[in-house]
Parts: C-alpha cells; sequence; structure tokens
C-alpha cells in the first residue's frame, strides 16, 4: 500500500512557452544530498519523488521543497521504481534525476531551452561523478552522456533491477552543462553498494538462467580491475582509480559467486 503526501503545487511554466517539465526521483534514506538536488530543480513545474521507506528525513526535506511523496516501501528494483515516478507526473516533458545528481545552471538553461524549441525526444546530460571527493575523469566513468531528459510517452525505463536504462530508437540529443554525481561520498557507502548491486545483479542473472561458479567469479573480477585500471585508463585518476578498479573488481566477483549460491541453494530445495 502507497501513502502520498502533497506539497505546495508549482505553478510557473518551466520555459515560459506552455511546455511543463516534471522531475522524476526516486529516494531511500538520502538525506545528504536531497536538499542540494531539490534546490537546483527550483525552475521545473513540478517534482515527484518515489520514496521507499526511507527511516531518516528524506520524505521531510522533499516536502520542505515543494515535491509530491509517494511512499512504496515494496521495491520493484530500479527500472520498475523509476517508471512509477515517470507515470506519477502529468508534464509534457520529464527529467529522471537521482538524490545523489545536482544539475548546474547552465545545464538548467539547456534544458529549458531544450524544452522550449526542441530539437529531439530524448537527451543526454554530461554526467560528471565525485568519489569520496575526487572528480573522476577516466576509469569508465567519465565521458558519461545519460539520457534523462525525455518528451511524455517516448520512452519508459527498462525493468532491470540494477543498471535500469532508457529505452527509445535512434541516438538522444546532448545538451550543454554538467550533472554533477556524488555517487560515492565515504568508505561505507562504497561497502553498502558494493553489496547491493552485487546481490541485485545475481539476482538478475539468476532469473536470467545464467549460472555463477569460483573459477568464472575470479576470472571476470580479473577482467573487470583490468579493463577499469588499464583499457579504461584508470591508472590517470591515481589513487581513487585503483580503488575503483578494485571496487569493480569485487562487484563482479561477489555477484557470480552469490549467483552460484543462489543456484546451489535452489537445487537443494
Amino acid at each position: 500500500m502507497s501513502a502520498t503526501t502533497t506539497a505546495t503545487a508549482r505553478s510557473t511554466p518551466a520555459a515560459g512557452s506552455g511546455a511543463t517539465l516534471g522531475v522524476a526521483i526516486i529516494a531511500l534514506n538520502s538525506e545528504t544530498r536531497l536538499a542540494q538536488c531539490l534546490d537546483a530543480l527550483a525552475f521545473a513545474d513540478d517534482i515527484v519523488v518515489i520514496d521507499g521507506g526511507s527511516t531518516d528525513s528524506t520524505v521531510a526535506i522533499a516536502q520542505a521543497h515543494g515535491a509530491r511523496v509517494i511512499v512504496e516501501p515494496q521495491w520493484p528494483g530500479f527500472g520498475p521504481q523509476k517508471n512509477r515516478a515517470v507515470d506519477a507526473l502529468a508534464t509534457d516533458w520529464v527529467l529522471s534525476i537521482d538524490t545523489d545528481e545536482i544539475v548546474t545552471p547552465e545545464l538548467a538553461g539547456s534544458i529549458r531551452e531544450a524544452i522550449r524549441a526542441p530539437q529531439a525526444d530524448v537527451y543526454a546530460l554530461d554526467r560528471l561523478s565525485n568519489f569520496c571527493g575526487d572528480w573522476i575523469r577516466h576509469s569508465g566513468w567519465y565521458p558519461d552522456w545519460v539520457p534523462r531528459l525525455f518528451k511524455r510517452g517516448t520512452t519508459r525505463f527498462s525493468d532491470d533491477l540494477v543498471h535500469e536504462r532508457l529505452v527509445f530508437e535512434g541516438p538522444a540529443a546532448r545538451l550543454k552543462g554538467q550533472l554533477l554525481h556524488y555517487s560515492y561520498e565515504d568508505f561505507e557507502t562504497l561497502l553498502r553498494k558494493l553489496d547491493a548491486y552485487s546481490s541485485a545483479g545475481a539476482r538478475q542473472r539468476l532469473a536470467a538462467g545464467q549460472k555463477g561458479g569460483l573459477g568464472r567469479a575470479l576470472a571476470r573480477g580479473v577482467w573487470a580491475f583490468f579493463r577499469t585500471y588499464l583499457l579504461r585508463r584508470g591508472f590517470l585518476d591515481g589513487r581513487a582509480g585503483f580503488i575503483i578498479a578494485a571496487f569493480n573488481a569485487q562487484t563482479v566477483y561477489y555477484r557470480f559467486l552469490k549467483l552460484d549460491w543462489a543456484v546451489r541453494s535452489g537445487k537443494r530445495r
């Protein structure tokens, strides 16, 4: 059962041309950057936050910034949850961002111009990610063009439990300005995400009928490190690049070990 909390409605058109912009956000215990995220979205006509049952001040922060909060404690995966947020909006255009992402003023201006005089149905944003205080420009993290702004009805998120994506035909147009992504604030966050991502990845592969195993876990983990640190030039990101490569390797390693455990547990039943 979901519960909806209504905040003060926004009334000023985002672009002054009649085209309206809604922002779709999913959240769970996201108080760290949420206020900064929402402050940067003051130009939007409507903001919906789908909360997964936060126990911190996430809901209160969202309400204080004029967002509509819908509590959905039953977690269906990242893709379906983001589609819930999109479906809760009735605007002409939708911007989907995460609670740890900040729209810069230049990007905000590009978004307003794009919906005022659209040249495409889907736009990609230039995302620059921060890892424990360091801006990462290699390691497969940058350049990172993420499709996030789209005309209503032209696309939806995939149903993937993790690493969801917008599904649409053709290339996305690109906007000027950066989307700042504070993906890992500290090492506690790093370890939590390692566990969560590896578990979600294992469940996704289990549903697809794939198999794990120690040998596969080791081989895939080594390859993930090699690809991140050498092929994707993670070494140019210094200490942070090495840690990211190790993080990727461990995530893949545990994903296949968890997958193997799930398969073996199912056979024992």
